[in-house]
């Protein structure tokens, strides 16, 4: 139902943990995440639904850079996206240029995914020297008519009222039947004049395949 997007280390993982049940790999260093994590989120209110911590998008994500198109079709079967930003700039990072690089690669790889409800959720707040990063980014917000929620996923400061408003608007946004492409590899033999592997049905439901083609 939601995934979680943003560069890498901003905390999205953090958020799984602290929201869920799901115990997703978490350490201070880039791509901890590889495969995205599910878990699933029961509010104050009896309300539940499926979270997804998507790995970290980078620039070039749309063209395939990292992980990127394998992590971008993930995101693409989302109904709502938490933009998770780190306002704090542990890594000398700014949170306006953060947002509008990971909606670019959105935008790039699908206009139908850039299109979809998003809501800016500013990390770190624990770890803010000044409130400057987060005005920018709340400026930012109202200009694209975004709502915003400062959080902190390390102290769960924010987090039950964040997630109690995507519990209620999840209800209001429409499910899409999604078709998931994978890229398939498919190998083919060269025809000799040797039989390259026989099948035999041991039961119903199970089979042995034998020969030089199935030992290769």
């Amino acid at each position: 139902d939601v995934g979680l997007v943003g560069f890498p280390n901003v905390g999205k993982s953090t958020i799984l943990s602290r929201v869920t049940k799901a115990t997703p790999k978490i350490a201070d260093y880039h791509f901890t995440t590889i495969d995205p994590n599910l878990g699933v989120v029961k509010t104050e209110y009896g309300d539940s639904f499926v979270l997804a911590d998507i790995p970290g998008i980078i620039e070039g994500a749309s063209e395939g850079v990292g992980l990127g198109t394998q992590f971008l079709r993930h995101v693409e079967r989302t109904r709502l996206l938490l933009h998770v930003i780190d306002v704090a700039g542990t890594e000398g990072r700014d949170p306006v240029d953060d947002f509008n690089k990971i909606n670019s690669e959105l935008e790039k790889y699908s206009e139908k995914l850039a299109s979809r409800k998003q809501i800016i959720v500013a990390n770190k707040i624990d770890s803010m020297q000044d409130e400057e990063n987060y005005k920018a980014l709340e400026t930012l917000a109202k200009e694209k008519d975004l709502e915003i929620y400062k959080i902190s996923a390390v102290t769960g400061e924010g987090l039950n009222e964040l997630f109690n408003y995507v519990a209620k608007l999840i209800k209001t946004l429409p499910k899409e039947e999604v078709v998931e492409i994978e890229d398939r590899i498919v190998y083919t033999l060269e025809d000799d004049e040797e039989e390259q592997f026989k099948i035999e049905m041991i039961k119903p439901g199970e089979f042995i395949v034998t020969g030089p083609a199935a030992q290769r």
